[in-house]
């Protein structure tokens, strides 16, 4: 019982969505302002013989590019993962060209070639990343092998006319900026996927808690629909009733009147049905239920999935059973940790509720496998799934379910029993359920129903006697 309830394709799915020219655009933009600057600085400043032209064409080309983007995308534009993977490799190649001409690694600021991996690594999805920095490392190893000469002053009197780097040093470079590729790629990725999935997982848990709320109040509207019509309702069969009364039994009518009797008394019929059950699961959310009830409530449409559904109540003697108000985040809650029981049970899956003075707890049990133990101490985190990779199972059910519940202060706990099955607890203190419970609100009890209106013609009539 380590997996979830499924959920639908309109909820978000972890994955990596396109990204905007804003986001790559800027970044290439400072990168062209400080690779421009360097080379004026190092060259006219500091007085080191750079091929000038050759490094400055390299920087325009960048220019071009970004200028290029910009006229044939607009800003806001979104590229795909290809796309920003293949402006990714271009920086790459560019910053290589760039060292190529500069010394390699030699010089100090290769270490920059670490800076589209890292960018990628945080936008892009896992083979894009790999392939960037494998082309980072090729790209490091033949800057290690051929380069130009890095440039030097060219006073021989001060300095030597070439600074010649030994090849143990260059290796040592060339191996720390290949570590350096794949652990900051590597690790930067993860953390980033991580952050996706939690955010895609929260996304999931709001949708679902909104789809809960929006079924809450097509249930209040239904029972305020059901009173508002049921006085109009009636008063139509009541002018029903008088016409058939009137009308002589061989009247063309006379069947017509009948229909209008049997119709208003259908309409009837399936307004009492909302007034009584206004949602698919039974009761108005705005009613205050034991919380027994609410959880059996909550599991009723599980009850027939080839698997025995066993609710049961513990309260101790003295007292009284809380009330509850029919909450979306503990009805949707309960039926993903039920569903996901029922999933994974053989036989039977129990469903207890303890209550006392402190306390409410809620218990679930099944006869299934039970939780991995792998697993066990990170049960609740999102995309958590034995079922990973089958269709509709992201492991999320759970998760939100413990985060719909943890909304309305309750606490679970997952474990296994000893003779084997998966089981939950969730525990409220039941002071600040119930002063939640109090605190959400309500609506108005509905008036008396007003007997129905008739016209002035036929009050008078009934005053006659007629």
């Amino acid at each position: 019982m380590s997996d979830t309830s499924p959920i639908t394709p309109s909820e978000p799915a972890t994955g990596f969505g396109r990204i905007s020219l804003r986001t790559l655009v800027p970044i290439r933009w400072v990168a062209i302002a400080g690779q421009a600057l360097t080379i004026l600085v190092v060259h006219y400043g500091l007085g080191y013989r750079l091929p000038l032209l050759p490094a400055l064409g390299v920087v325009a080309s960048s220019v071009l590019l970004n200028a290029v983007l910009i006229l044939l995308r607009q800003a806001a534009a979104r590229l795909g993962e290809r796309d920003a993977a293949l402006c990714l490799g271009y920086d790459i190649l560019q910053l290589a060209i760039l060292l190529y001409l500069t010394g390699g690694l030699q010089n100090p600021f290769s270490t920059l070639i670490l800076a589209p991996v890292t960018v990628a690594a945080t936008i892009l999805s896992r083979r894009p990343v790999i392939a960037l920095s494998i082309l980072a490392v090729a790209a490091t190893t033949v800057l290690a092998l051929w380069h130009m000469p890095l440039p030097w002053r060219t006073e021989p009197l001060v300095f030597p006319p070439e600074l010649v780097f030994p090849p143990e040093l260059v290796f040592g470079i060339w191996m720390a900026l290949v570590l350096a590729t794949v652990f900051i790629g590597s690790y930067t990725w993860s953390v980033a996927q991580e952050a996706r999935r939690l955010r895609d997982a929260v996304a999931a848990t709001q949708l679902a808690l909104a789809r809960e709320q929006r079924i809450s109040a097509v249930g209040a509207l239904a029972a305020a629909a059901a009173h508002e019509l049921g006085s109009p309702l009636a008063t139509i069969a009541v002018v029903a009733k008088e016409l058939a009364h009137d009308l002589p039994e061989d009247s063309p009518h006379a069947e017509d009147v009948a229909l209008l009797l049997s119709q208003s008394e259908r309409c009837r019929k399936i307004l009492a049905e909302l007034a009584r059950q206004p949602e698919h699961d039974g009761g108005s959310p705005y009613t205050r239920l034991p919380i027994s009830a609410l959880v059996e409530t909550a599991g009723a449409l599980h009850q027939h999935e080839g698997v025995k559904l066993i609710f049961a109540t513990a309260g101790q003697p003295g007292p009284e059973e809380p009330l509850v108000r029919r909450s979306p985040e503990i009805m949707h809650g309960l039926n993903n940790l039920i569903q996901n029981a029922v999933q994974f049970a053989r036989r039977e899956v129990s469903v207890t509720t303890f209550w006392d003075k402190a306390a409410v707890t809620v218990e679930i049990a099944d006869d299934g496998p039970g939780f991995p133990l792998h697993l066990l101490g990170r049960i609740g985190e999102p995309y958590i799934s034995t079922r990973a990779g089958a269709a509709d199972h992201m492991g999320l059910g759970i998760f939100i379910a413990q985060s719909l519940l943890e909304r309305s202060g309750a606490r679970l706990v997952f474990d296994n029993l000893p003779e084997g099955g998966a089981h939950v607890a969730i525990l409220w203190n039941r002071a600040n359920l119930e002063m939640v419970e109090k605190l959400r609100p309500t609506v108005a009890t509905p008036h008396t129903l007003r007997p129905p209106e008739l016209s002035r013609g036929r009050r008078q009539r009934q005053d006659h006697g007629d």
